[in-house]
């Protein structure tokens, strides 16, 4: 995920985020029922040495904020972390060889991070998984791995994670650290690798007769688990999409998950509509003609252009949404010009990003900011070009599969107003119809910190509502 929030946007989030969860989820986890039998998913697969995949036992994690709760307001994480059966007796040990399978994922993911689409010990250790189970493992597109289901049916569904980490140095101490220096699964991927694996898993066993209440004919649709490089790069899914895999296997829907600091330790959260911001990277570069400061009548000063354009272009922005109501935010966080402090300087470059959430206000702000960089150049003699990435789409979730999904997880709260960072999942919903959803950790601890963590209790109530995803008409 694109530019998650330092401390004060977070603040700004945690007002934003008006939530209204309807209550805990239900924990409908199905593991397999012939008691005794050993964890699935115990891989060491080729490329990955042992060392990496020490099995960290199931201590709890080292979060900044505790998950813990009193007896009267138990988290969703807690409930499902805890709840136990007054008859029966065998839930509660299914409950935790999931949720001790989830972890040692998890953990054994977050000890081999890697960026983009370099991803050859990531790809290893989830065929491993996949390899153990009844569906067929594709390789439609470079450095994706997806797990196929052909259940037989005429439609199917898609679930999706993100496999690439991060260039950030883990600062966590956890006994499960990066064992790669300087890159980190600080965005959650590991985790949702793990839930992904967790719903392949589930089918395998609906598939197999060992899921509890369920059956194969339960499953309306065949089912495609995909995982995919360099989400936080270049936009894997775009790839994913061009591959034509959707179309072979008949994918009309597709579901995707994201760990979210903001809310509160396994809540669930969405909106219809507009949830994430289309990014583009803006670069304003000033050509001026650099001379002594004693003379500096004979230059054309290019700082002194960047400087007048950075505050009218993100004032710009800001009028344009109150003008048209919808979120535009242009902010640049990166200035450069000269080379000593006694000569004016001859170039200067400003780096910004724009975050808006339609085609027609993106066209907008960039004739706007066009505008202004050339009236800026013009004022002080210099000339300007500016270029707007591609960048990523709007995250924009279908709102007649959305309001199913609602049926489908009545936990699931509203997200008031739209975020304004960015994912690839965008890519997803311009190929097909569907609903991505923030899954929350409870830390307030940002993404993409160092420090970034999380109580693998949450990822119970990931994959227990991709489990009723699967099953929903």
């Amino acid at each position: 995920m694109h530019d998650s929030p330092d401390s004060a946007p977070a603040r700004y989030l945690q007002t934003v985020l008006r939530v209204f969860p309807a209550g805990p989820p239900r924990a409908r986890a199905r593991a397999r029922s012939s008691a005794g039998s050993p964890p699935r998913g115990v891989v060491t697969p080729a490329g990955c040495p042992a060392d990496l995949l020490t099995r960290a036992s199931i201590e709890c994690c080292h979060c900044s904020t505790a998950l813990s709760r009193d007896s009267d307001s138990k988290t969703p994480v807690d409930t499902l972390a805890t709840k136990k059966l007054t008859s029966g007796g065998n839930v509660s040990d299914e409950k935790n060889l999931e949720l001790e399978r989830l972890t040692r994922w998890r953990r054994d993911l977050h000890r081999i991070p890697e960026l983009d689409f370099e991803l050859p010990q990531t790809m290893a250790y989830v065929r491993g998984v996949l390899e153990g189970l009844s569906c067929e493992v594709l390789k439609p597109c470079e450095s994706c791995v997806c797990a196929w289901f052909d259940l037989g049916r005429e439609r199917s569904v898609a679930l999706r994670a993100d496999m690439d980490a991060l260039p950030v140095t883990e600062r966590t101490g956890a006994a499960y650290a990066s064992a790669a220096p300087g890159r980190m699964h600080a965005c959650g991927h590991d985790g949702h690798m793990a839930m992904a694996l967790a719903a392949a898993t589930w089918v395998d066993d609906v598939v197999g007769g060992r899921a509890d209440d369920v059956c194969a004919e339960d499953l309306p649709r065949n089912v495609l688990v995909v995982f995919q490089p360099a989400e936080e790069t270049t936009g894997g899914a775009a790839l994913v999409c061009e591959s034509g895999v959707f179309d072979r296997c008949r994918v009309e829907r597709i579901f995707g998950f994201h760990l979210w600091p903001d809310l509160p330790a396994g809540a669930l959260a969405s909106r219809p509509g507009p949830l994430l911001a289309r990014s583009s990277e803006v670069t304003a570069e000033f050509a001026g003609r650099s001379s002594h400061i004693a003379r500096w009548r004979e230059g054309r000063d290019a700082l002194a252009a960047a400087a007048r354009f950075v505050p009218s272009a993100e004032a710009m922005c800001g009028r344009l949404q109150k003008e048209l109501g919808e979120p535009c935010l242009l902010r640049f966080g990166r200035l450069e010009a000269g080379t000593v402090r006694n000569a004016i300087a001859g170039a200067a470059r400003a780096e910004g990003s724009l975050r808006v959430f339609s085609d027609a206000m993106f066209d907008r702000a960039r004739e706007a900011v066009t505008t202004l960089a050339a009236n800026a150049a013009k004022t002080e003699g210099c000339t300007a070009k500016i270029t707007f990435s591609v960048g990523y789409p709007p995250v924009v979730n279908d709102a007649a599969l959305f309001f199913a999904v609602e049926k489908t997880l009545p936990e699931l709260g509203r997200i008031d107003e739209p975020l304004l960072i960015a994912e690839d999942f965008a890519f997803y919903q311009r190929h097909l119809p569907g609903v991505f959803v923030l899954l929350g950790t409870g830390t307030g601890v940002p993404l993409h910190a160092d420090a970034f963590d999380f109580d693998e209790r949450v990822l119970l109530a990931g994959a227990d509502a991709y489990r009723r995803l699967l099953r929903m008409p």
